[in-house]
C-alpha cells in the first residue's frame, strides 16, 4: 500500500489557516498522515478564497496547477469561499476535481476521506499535530461571519451573520498553540471588536484578551482586524497597558472621504478617523497602525483620490494596504453606476502605494540604531551549518503582511526564539539588523 498522506494548501487569509489547521487536527485525529509533498500525497486539499477577483483568479490557477503535478491515482479536492459562491460553476469548469466542499465543512471532508482511502488508512499512524504548525505565530479565529453589510463586501453572504466562537475554545486553542512552542498568538476574524455581542453571558474582546494574555509564557498577542466604529476606550487602554499585547492596530478605513464611505455603507467620516487615531497615539505614544484603502470604487472622483492622498500624508500611517476596487456579484456595489475603468484603477493604486513607500521609509530610518525585541520565524544556514541569516519580526511587524526584519549572524538562533537586536539599515519595508550584545 502507497501511503503519501493528505497535502493542505491554504490561499487567502489568516482565517483560511485557522481553518485548514482545523481541518488537519481533525484528519491527524482520525489516524490520517499529513504530507508535506503534493507531488507523492494520496489527496491534495486546498483551501481557497473567493473574496475578490485575485484571490479568485488565484485559487483558480492554483487548482489548475495542482491538478497537473499531482499523482494521476490521487484526490483532489477543493473546498472553502470559492466553492460556496460558485460550487456549480466549478463543478462544471474542474472535472478533475473529485470533491467539492463550502465552508465549515470539515467533518464531511474527514468522512469523505475516511471513506475513499480506507484500502490505506490502516497503514497510516496516527499523526501529530506539531507536523502542522507555524514554527512562531499562529492564528486563532475568534469569530465568524459580519453583521456590517458594506456594499462592496460578499461576506455576510458567505459567512452568514457574525458568530463569536465560545471563549472556552478560543483558550483550549490558545493554550494548545503556546504548548507547542507558538511565541506570537494573533486573534482573527472579519471583526473582533464585535467579539461577545451576539450572545448573553459572552465576554468582551477586553475581557477575552485579558483571559488570554494571562497564560503562562513569554508571548505576544496580536489583534486583526478592528473595525474603526467598534474601537473603545476600554480597548485602547489594554493594549496601552499590557505587556503581552503587540502595540500593533490594524485598523481598516476604506476611505477618507464622506461620500464614498456612505455609498461604501460604511460609518464615520474623515473627522472622525482623525479624532481615533489621535485619540490612540496619545494613548499608546509607540503605536503601530495599519489600515486598508479601497481605491477606484464606483463614483470615485479624481478630487475624492486627491483628497485620500492628502489624508494619507496627514495621518502618516505605519502601515498601509492598498486594494483596487473589485466588482462582486451578489454585493450592493455591484449595481452602482460610475463604475471606474481598470487603468484608473491603476494608476490609483500605484500613486497611493508610491506616497505610502516614502513615509514607510522615512519611518523606517527613524528606527536605525535603537534597539528592539524580534521574534525569529525563518532561519537559512549556510552549508557548513552556520546561520547565514535569520528572518525575524518587530511588535510592528506582523507575519505575511508587514516587512521583516534581516539579521546576519554566525551565533546559534532559531525559529521561535525572541531576540534582542539593533537595527542598522532601512528599506521601505525591511529592515536589517544585527543580534544586541
Amino acid at each position: 500500500d502507497y501511503s503519501g498522506g493528505i497535502h493542505i494548501i491554504t490561499l487567502g487569509c489568516p482565517k483560511n489557516e485557522v481553518d485548514s489547521r482545523s481541518l488537519a487536527k481533525g484528519l491527524l485525529r482520525a489516524g490520517l498522515l499529513l504530507s508535506d509533498s503534493p507531488e507523492e500525497a494520496d489527496c491534495i486539499i486546498i483551501n481557497t478564497c473567493g473574496f475578490i477577483n485575485d484571490a479568485k483568479r488565484e485559487s483558480i490557477e492554483e487548482i489548475l496547477r495542482i491538478g497537473s503535478l499531482k499523482r494521476e491515482d490521487a484526490l483532489l479536492i477543493v473546498m472553502g469561499c470559492l466553492v460556496k459562491r460558485y460550487e456549480e460553476e466549478l463543478r462544471k469548469a474542474l472535472p478533475e476535481v473529485d470533491a467539492f466542499f463550502g465552508i465549515n465543512e470539515e467533518e464531511k471532508i474527514t468522512g469523505y476521506l475516511i471513506d475513499h482511502l480506507r484500502w490505506q488508512s490502516n497503514s497510516y499512524p496516527r499523526g501529530n499535530c506539531a507536523t502542522f504548525r507555524l514554527p512562531s505565530y499562529g492564528y486563532i479565529k475568534i469569530s465568524d461571519g459580519c453583521n456590517r453589510h458594506c456594499s462592496f463586501c460578499v461576506i455576510p453572504s458567505i459567512k452568514g451573520p457574525y458568530k463569536s466562537i465560545d471563549p472556552e475554545e478560543i483558550i483550549k486553542e490558545a493554550e494548545e498553540l503556546l504548548h507547542l512552542g507558538t511565541k506570537e498568538l494573533i486573534l482573527v476574524g472579519q471583526d473582533i471588536t464585535s467579539y461577545g455581542i451576539d450572545k448573553k453571558g459572552l465576554p468582551s474582546l477586553r475581557e477575552l484578551v485579558r483571559e488570554i494574555t494571562s497564560l503562562k509564557g513569554d508571548f505576544w498577542l496580536r489583534l486583526l482586524y478592528l473595525h474603526p466604529e467598534g474601537i473603545r476606550d476600554d480597548l485602547i487602554e489594554e493594549i496601552a497597558e499590557n505587556p503581552k499585547i503587540c502595540k500593533y492596530m490594524d485598523i481598516p478605513l476604506q476611505h477618507s472621504e464622506k461620500r464614498i464611505l456612505q455609498l461604501m455603507r460604511r460609518p464615520g467620516s474623515k473627522e472622525d478617523y482623525r479624532r481615533l487615531l489621535k485619540r490612540i497615539r496619545e494613548a499608546i505614544p509607540d503605536v503601530t497602525i495599519r489600515t486598508t484603502f479601497i481605491v477606484g470604487f464606483p463614483q470615485e472622483r479624481e478630487e475624492d483620490f486627491l483628497a485620500l492622498k492628502d489624508f494619507v500624508k496627514e495621518m502618516e500611517f505605519d502601515r498601509l494596504g492598498v486594494f483596487k476596487y473589485s466588482r462582486e456579484e451578489g454585493s450592493p456595489a455591484y449595481s452602482l453606476k460610475g463604475q471606474i475603468p481598470e487603468k484608473t484603477k491603476r494608476r490609483r493604486f500605484n500613486e497611493l502605494m508610491k506616497l505610502q513607500a516614502e513615509i514607510s521609509l522615512k519611518k523606517n530610518l527613524a528606527l536605525v540604531g535603537k534597539r528592539f525585541r524580534v521574534l525569529i520565524d525563518e532561519v537559512e544556514r549556510s552549508i557548513g551549518g552556520e546561520v547565514k541569516v535569520a528572518f525575524g519580526r518587530l511588535q510592528s511587524q506582523a507575519p505575511e503582511i508587514d516587512g521583516v526584519v534581516i539579521i546576519h549572524t554566525r551565533d546559534k538562533i532559531e525559529p521561535g526564539l525572541f531576540k534582542e537586536v539593533v537595527i542598522t539599515k532601512a528599506y521601505e519595508y525591511d529592515l536589517e539588523a544585527k543580534l544586541a550584545e
